[in-house]
């Protein structure tokens, strides 16, 4: 727990100065670097029989982050296509185990990573303190879920693909989520009859992109994604939840009131 926290408070800092401190464009930089580091972690998912294979992943999901850089992408469109893709990952944990084709590992991984660039690009363009309020919602709901679960978690969520996760703790989680959104609002006005029920979508959501990632790590043999963040797994391991949930809180800031 202690690497954990130290981990945690390091990572924070540098978010906080990556949000707040360094130009734009240093923050896009960073947004990709990240992208990149996640399309390595999940090539090893492929199980392709040497590095060559990896690296043509890598690349390929490198010319798609450009491509949508640097081209006028309809990024709500994106979106919504990530909604689909999310619908089908939540109906799939119910057939979990099943076996999962190289192609769709492939396809997975793009759906996964260029939605999420875009969508913190667009939290972020939105207003950073907006991008930084959308990860506390995973954060909050993901450490809301480990302590409650771990107090009083009985009933296990998707015991084939997390056996530490239960719906107990999933509901502290989501407790903590809506006392997070009534602090939010002493400082911003919202609606809360629109703005609670929209956080507690995007922090089930958050739930359901990491048991998709960890679908994809059982079956690739793999604990963790990586081992960049001591305590923490690697990249994948701390992206997985926000990966769902960003795409959809960019969606919704005009539903809320944001944009």
């Amino acid at each position: 727990m202690k690497l954990r926290v130290i981990t945690a408070v390091i990572a924070l800092l540098v978010l906080m100065l990556v949000l707040f401190a360094v130009p734009a464009a240093v923050a896009y930089a960073v947004f990709f670097v990240v992208m990149l580091a996640g399309a390595w972690e999940w090539s090893a998912f492929l199980e392709l029989s040497g590095s060559a294979g990896r690296i043509v992943f890598l690349l390929a999901i490198g010319a798609l982050l450009a491509a949508v850089t640097l081209l006028a992408v309809d990024a709500e469109l994106i979106f919504k296509a990530s909604m689909v893709w999310w619908l089908i990952a939540f109906i799939w944990t119910f057939f979990f185990p099943t076996p999962i084709p190289g192609i769709v590992r492939w396809i997975a991984g793009a759906l996964v990573l260029v939605p999420l660039y875009l969508a913190l690009i667009a939290l972020y363009d939105a207003d950073p303190t907006i991008l930084l309020f959308a990860l506390l919602i995973v954060w909050v709901a993901d450490s809301g879920a480990f302590f409650a679960g771990k107090m009083i978690g009985r009933v296990k969520l998707a015991p084939r693909i997390s056996p530490g996760k239960t719906w107990e703790g999933v509901i502290g989680g989501l407790v903590a989520v809506v006392l997070l959104t009534l602090l939010w609002s002493l400082w911003v006005a919202t609606d809360l009859a629109v703005f609670v029920p929209f956080c507690l979508a995007v922090a089930c959501l958050s739930v359901v992109g990491d048991l998709t990632v960890s679908m994809f790590k059982r079956t690739a043999g793999l604990k963790d994604s990586g081992g960049l963040f001591p305590g923490h797994g690697g990249v994948l391991d701390r992206i997985d939840s926000v990966a769902a949930a960003a795409p959809l809180f960019a969606l919704g800031l005009s539903w809320v009131g944001m944009k």
